[in-house]
């Protein structure tokens, strides 16, 4: 009786997570107006209920809470988008690009293998370096990164972060901002390679993925008008004649 009551749980369980109900777009205004909401967006275009990973699909979602998901079976949607077939695509304001997963061509959907695609591919206007968005980062047609180094505990941390993430959108296309947590030992070789410690931070540094040449702005005040003329001085390639910063 006890294992009867067990399974119908776990039963019941598993259906809530890959039924939990999602923004569905319904029409072509309600799919950009959700694709526009944010800085990352993540649609299914499923056929209908039986498509190939709609469940696992679902079920992701219902994980990854801090993106917002819907589901798509409008054929004038998918036409929008450039979809032909059962795909899951990841739509990022930071660098304009539309990353497609088409579920005909995978050769596994399961749902931690979902997650991981979202959570890889989710690049913001200011996104957090670590294992899994560094393969995003480097994918991106967008090879220029503009590198806010700083220490997660200190008290500048959020403010910082914030204030380079209202930045972010004049410089979209032209460079992705990433923010490394000094204090995260996993990112010591990306500080060594612009030659800072934890104490030394927060600094800006500039790196450029078509030269793989590094620029670091010099000591002082982080302020907004600040890291805007250093990026805007990389672009008219000041920093390229003047400022060569190579270990």
């Amino acid at each position: 009786m006890l294992l009867t009551v067990v399974l119908s749980l776990l039963i019941a369980d598993t259906q809530a997570s890959t039924n939990s109900p999602l923004h569905r777009l319904d029409d072509l205004g309600a799919a950009e107006a959700f694709v526009d909401s944010g800085d990352v967006a993540v649609v299914g275009f499923f056929e209908n209920k039986d498509a190939h990973g709609y469940n696992e699909f679902l079920a992701a979602a219902a994980e990854v809470k801090s993106i917002p998901v819907a589901v798509c079976s409008n054929k004038e949607v998918w036409e929008k988008y450039n979809v032909t077939s059962d795909t899951i695509s990841i739509f990022r304001k930071a660098d304009l690009h539309q990353e497609n997963l088409q579920l005909s061509k995978a050769k596994t959907v399961d749902i931690d293998g979902l997650k991981r695609f979202i959570t890889m591919y989710s690049i913001r206007y200011i996104t957090e370096y670590n294992q899994m968005t560094a393969v995003g980062l480097f994918k991106s047609g967008v090879k220029t990164h503009l590198l806010l180094f700083t220490n997660r505990g200190s008290g500048e941390y959020r403010k910082l972060k914030e204030q380079l993430a209202t930045l972010a959108p004049e410089f979209t296309g032209k460079f992705l901002f990433v923010l490394i947590d000094g204090e995260e030992k996993s990112n010591d070789r990306s500080l060594d390679y612009f030659g800072l410690k934890p104490r030394d931070l927060p600094r800006v540094g500039i790196y450029d993925g078509h030269s793989d040449r590094k620029w670091l702005m010099s000591e002082g005040e982080i302020s907004t008008d600040r890291v805007r003329s250093f990026c805007q001085s990389f672009l008219d390639r000041i920093l390229q004649v003047f400022f060569r910063f190579e270990w």
